[in-house]
This record gives C-alpha cells, structure tokens and sequence, in this order.
C-alpha cells in the first residue's frame, strides 16, 4: 500500500469521524431541544384539556397564616385524592427566577421517557402542597434544558406550582445544595441536610451537575409559604 493511499484513507477516515462528532453535537444541543419543545407542548395540552373538563382530583389543603413555615396544623389529615397517572402531566411548574416565560410541565415518574416530555415527580413522595416533600427532577442540560440556570436559585426566590385548582407558592430556603446520586436522603419526607426540623409541607428540586455530567446533583429546597384558588388569579409572584 502506497504512502498516498494510506494518506488519503486516514484523511477520510479522520472527515468521517469529524462529521459524526459534528452530527451528535447537533443533535445534543439542538435536536433534543426541538424535541422537547414539541413534547412539552403536548403535555401543557393535555393538562390545559384535562382542566377545561373539570377533571382534576382534590387538592391538599391550604396552611393557615400560623403554618406558613410549611408546617402542619395539629391533628390535619389531607383529603384522599386519586394518585397520580404513571407518566402522565398533572401541574405546571414556574420559577421566576429562570424569566418570565420559563414554564414547565410537571409528570409522574422520573424515568429517562418522561424526563424528556419536561419535569418529573418522583413517585412516592407528597403530592402538591400535601404534608411531605413533593420531590422534582429536571433535566440540567438536552431536553430543553429546564433546570440550565439551577445555581442561580436563592434564599426568599419563588417557586409556584399549580395542579388546574390551586396555586401553591414554595420559597427557596437556602443556596443550592451539592451532593452524589445515591444521596436518596435529600428527598426523605423531612429531607436530610435540608435544615428542616420537623414535618412539614416541603418542595424538593433536584438536577445533574455539572452542567454537563451526571456525577453529582444540586438539590434547592423549599417550603410552602401560601395558596390561593385559581379562581383568584395568578399569584402576585408571577408579576413581580
């Protein structure tokens, strides 16, 4: 085999792996996003359908003014409620703090499937506003990259939910929280390391870091600071 033929070869070789690694980049940082957007769409469909018939199941009941830490009254049972749809939307998430358009729909499960279609509730914690820890996951990065600006979270910031009958506003109580994967503690129903002392109505957010690895998770928690039917309007979180 020639010199020149080995050359040229190598050459070849060498453009065709380029154009691969050209192909997957495009399709990390632009494809999956398309696909995301159509997926999310889908899923506020369906919730804003499922809405507009009336078929929400009963929310958790409201704290008084004397609970607005997030804990319990003394005694309080929440209502039974029909659990969630495997893989299915059932609230909107807003967080301020990411702009003004950043919307996100809420699914049951974290599985790979449903963390594409936008953000997942890992099953077997409360549900929304519920004594407990309602437990979120998103993606940091691809898919839409719902939970890009994570780090950016603070101690007061806003984090709403609304299940199609009632608003519930979360507040942020402390800077993100770093740990390892199989830090499963973190969404306990008081979670660990949290600063929590007690039961309580809590949000969990959780999401890969770094930004573009998988080899830790940044947890920011909150707890329910008020709710208000949606009757009302849009909370005044939304407009600050």
């Amino acid at each position: 085999m020639s010199v020149r033929l080995i050359v040229r070869t190598f050459s070849e070789l060498c453009i065709t792996i380029g154009a691969l690694i050209v192909l997957f980049v495009v399709y990390v940082l632009f494809w999956t996003g398309v696909k995301a957007a159509g997926a999310t769409d889908g899923q506020i469909d369906a919730l804003q359908r499922e809405w507009a018939q009336g078929t929400v199941s009963a929310p958790a009941p409201a704290p008084s003014a004397s609970s607005s830490s997030g804990s319990p009254e003394p005694g309080a049972k929440p209502p039974a409620a029909a659990a969630y749809r495997d893989g299915k939307p059932f609230a909107m998430l807003y967080i301020p703090r990411f702009g003004k358009s950043w919307e996100w729909p809420v699914l049951e499960n974290t599985e790979v499937k449903t963390l594409q279609k936008g953000l997942g509730h890992y099953s077997g914690t409360a549900r929304a506003g519920a004594t407990g820890n309602f437990a979120v996951a998103g993606h940091r990065r691809t898919y839409g990259d719902p939970f890009k600006d994570f780090p950016k979270l603070r101690p007061g910031d806003p984090v709403l939910l609304t299940d199609g009958t009632t608003w519930f506003t979360y507040r942020i109580d402390k800077k993100p929280y770093r740990t390892v994967p199989s830090d499963v503690g973190v969404i306990d129903p008081v979670p660990r390391k949290s600063g929590f002392d007690g039961p309580g109505r809590y949000l969990t957010l959780t999401t890969c870091d770094p930004e573009w690895g998988s080899s830790h998770r940044l947890i920011a928690w909150a707890h329910l600071d008020a709710t208000q039917p949606v009757t009302d309007g849009r909370p005044a979180a939304l407009h600050s």
